[in-house]
């Protein structure tokens, strides 16, 4: 068992610009130590979102979410922006006022509207470096996005289009959902800006991580040849989540295991709810103290950019 406190409850939302796509597994405590992981449900409003998850839980919950969560840092450098927890409260307003305003047009790109395109044709990813100012693509980069040996370079953050843009994703999570919280004074902190895991889990009701599931399927050995979005591939990998939980010691509430072997549907939606549940078995095995929370020691990273939960630092894949 890990040192420092334990969260009553982990929970992960599998995320999206659509509120229909969202989906949140969770797992709680039990009078035993335990873990329980329950069935994905839906993400519900998110007026009531933190609220409703401080009820469901007696003591400290750690919340993942799958959108990225901090800035590049040469990006920032160039906005003055050094602390990123403190500009979340301070974009929308002000010189940022229209930070959440994809620009339509590469003119209207700038370092306080830095989200683009909102539309298809003729839009470039270098508008995006001359309108903000940037030498490079790995300028648009955070650390933890980079390619490496065993995966390739996440969509840049400000980038809003195409079927792996996280721009749109980030926008709905920071300006709908973490801002409001860090505004109203709620006991929310944000892993890594606001402290160590352990610490923050010590200190607050809620615990913020950002979290990547394809990320994950490395850690938990799981083979997706041929797309998740197969039911079959799905459940193909029901053996080795079963296995899994029951090596780190997590129950699975029956109908969360009826999920698991039924590869979660054949609706559209199985692969958010799948993506829901590996994410929370990512948080769970570094909750367990199977796998290191994995942020670096540095202060831009910590500060700025941020990092993705028991993701490990590796040497970036060689070019070419």
């Amino acid at each position: 068992m890990p040192a420092g406190v334990l969260p009553r409850v982990v929970a992960h939302a599998d995320w999206s610009v659509h509120p229909k796509k969202r989906w949140l597994a969770r797992a709680a405590s039990r009078a035993d130590g335990r873990f329980c992981a329950f069935a994905p449900e839906p993400v519900g409003p998110l007026e009531t979102f933190w609220a409703d998850l401080d009820r469901a839980s007696d003591g400290p919950a750690l919340v993942g979410f799958d959108f990225p969560i901090g800035l590049p840092r040469a990006y920032a450098e160039r906005a003055g922006i050094d602390d990123f927890a403190a500009g979340l409260t301070r974009f929308g307003c002000g010189r940022f006022a229209g930070f959440y305003e994809v620009a339509r047009e590469s003119h209207e790109i700038s370092l306080a509207r830095p989200f683009y395109p909102d539309r298809v044709g003729g839009r470039r990813r270098s508008h995006l470096l001359d309108g903000l100012g940037l030498s490079g693509h790995a300028d648009l980069l955070r650390r933890c996005e980079r390619r490496t040996a065993n995966r390739n370079a996440a969509c840049a953050l400000f980038w809003t289009l195409g079927g792996n843009q996280v721009g749109k994703a980030a926008i709905a999570g920071w300006r709908d959902l973490l801002a409001p919280a860090l505004r109203s004074g709620a006991d929310l902190a944000i892993w890594p800006f606001h402290g160590g895991l352990h610490d923050l889990l010590a200190k607050h009701r809620l615990v913020v991580a950002e979290t990547y599931p394809g990320e994950v399927y490395r850690h938990l050995g799981l083979g997706l040849r041929g797309g998740k979005r197969r039911q079959e591939v799905r459940r193909s990998n029901a053996a080795r989540l079963i296995a899994w939980a029951e090596d780190a010691g997590v129950a699975l509430a029956p109908a969360l295991a009826l999920e698991i072997e039924d590869g979660f549907g054949s609706d559209r939606a199985g692969e958010d709810r799948f993506d829901a549940v590996v994410g929370l078995l990512g948080m769970l095995e570094v909750v367990l103290g199977r796998r290191p929370s994995g942020e670096p020691d540095d202060p831009v990273i910590r500060r700025i950019e941020g990092w993705i939960l028991g993701q490990q630092t590796e040497q970036p894949a060689p070019s070419g």
